[in-house]
């Protein structure tokens, strides 16, 4: 048996631990929700799954559908089924930190050489005019690109970059196709808003809207090309579901379809026999 002094002393150890203040318990956090978009927009950085391009991106050929002419259309890869990452500009930053662009009409010699430009196109080389412009990119920062357009839209044009930037609207990459192959084999992942190519129009053997500079192709992954059996790119088939509003998409009401109808122009996304939901230009075609 403990001696009665022994007992007394850890009665009051115990008593006095059991005094202690005791820290309240912090409740769990919150999970962040993640604000989906309903028009397209982007109102802050994307992170997360479809925020990282893969390495492979641009590598992996597809094999050709012989019923079609392109690449297979295959599922879209997980980490492009909200895809939202931003890719290296190709011109250098504009000053300031709003919106900002320039134009040089008519386009520069060296500029238009890196074009698809070439005798034979439906437009002189003159009249097409340089357009350097500021537009948010997925990662939520500022970022500058390119394009050639025909030199009697180029105000026009700079107006609906402007109502882009001011919504937050993220774009990929801004910039001028290189070269235009249409053997080439395809990757299916391709993305980016660009303007002037010496092409023929998809399908058929007339020119383009986009070989006089007079047509727009914005985000072409999230707003890719459908008509039949075929995919543009062949690898985007998630972005069909119209009904499934992501960052970065065309939307009928959205503010991309209603910058462009300010300057006149139709969009392929309200077309009866195929969507072109990338697709803007002058004549609607």
């Amino acid at each position: 048996m403990l001696p009665d002094a022994l007992v007394a002393a850890l009665v009051q150890a115990v008593l006095a631990v059991t005094a202690l203040p005791v820290a309240p318990v912090e409740p769990a956090a919150a999970p962040v929700a993640v604000q989906r978009s309903t028009d397209g927009t982007q109102p802050a950085p994307a992170t997360g799954p479809g925020s990282v391009p893969p390495a492979w991106l641009g590598t992996r050929v597809l094999p050709e559908d012989p019923a079609t002419g392109y690449g297979e259309v295959r599922p879209t890869p997980p980490v492009m089924r909200e895809r939202r990452w931003t890719l290296p500009d190709d011109v250098r930053m504009l000053p300031g930190s709003g919106f900002a662009s320039r134009v040089v009409s008519p386009a520069p010699a060296h500029v238009v050489r890196r074009s698809t430009w070439k005798p034979g196109c439906p437009v002189a080389a003159s009249d097409l005019a340089w357009l350097r412009l500021a537009f948010w990119g997925f990662d939520g920062r500022r970022h500058t690109g390119e394009l050639l357009v025909h030199a009697s839209v180029a105000a026009d044009v700079v107006q609906v970059f402007r109502a882009l930037y001011r919504v937050r609207f993220p774009q990929e990459q801004v910039g001028i196709l290189r070269s235009y192959d249409p053997d080439a084999p395809s990757t299916g992942d391709g993305n980016g808003t660009g303007a002037f190519v010496c092409r023929p129009s998809t399908g058929a053997t007339y020119f383009s809207q986009h070989a006089y500079g007079l047509a727009l192709d914005l985000n072409s992954f999230q707003n890719p090309y459908a008509k039949g059996e075929v995919v543009l790119p062949e690898l985007a088939s998630s972005y069909l579901d119209r009904r499934r509003v992501r960052s970065g998409m065309v939307t009928a009401d959205g503010p991309v379809v209603r910058a462009f109808a300010r300057i006149g122009w139709g969009w392929g996304g309200a077309w009866r026999w195929s969507k072109d939901y990338m697709h803007f230009s002058q004549n609607g075609r």
